[in-house]
């Protein structure tokens, strides 16, 4: 079973940047499909960004198309999520997912196994 721990996050200004960081332990990050979700206070838990086993496939949530970057260092056995272009309303917790389907379901909540702690990002304005 793998554990997932997100890092990275903070406190940002408007139209800053920040990189956030998923860290896998007790199994490999190639062997998942990857995504991030997030979760502003009084909010549901809304999809982010996913990124297929190889990297070769990616999806992204409308509201961070062309400001958010996702990646995957499988050798290193991480996942990132650079976000650029920061806006008050990105301002949520930020979770790691990792989803062990052959199946690419990339924006389904439900289809992630597993799912880290959290780690908060804050934008100001």
């Amino acid at each position: 079973q793998v554990q997932l721990v997100e890092s990275g996050g903070g406190l940002v200004q408007t139209g800053g940047s920040l990189r956030l960081s998923c860290a896998a332990s007790g199994g490999t990050v190639s062997s998942y499909i990857m995504a991030w979700f997030r979760q502003a206070l009084g909010k549901e838990r809304e999809f982010v960004a996913a990124i297929s086993r190889s990297g070769d496939r990616t999806d992204y949530a409308d509201s961070v198309k062309g400001r958010y970057i996702i990646s995957r260092d499988n050798a290193k056995n991480l996942v990132y999520l650079q976000m650029n272009s920061l806006k008050p309303e990105d301002s949520a917790v930020y979770y790691c997912a990792a989803d062990s389907s052959p199946i690419w379901r990339a924006t389904y909540e439900k289809a992630y196994d597993y799912w880290g702690q959290g780690t908060q990002v804050t934008v100001s304005p």
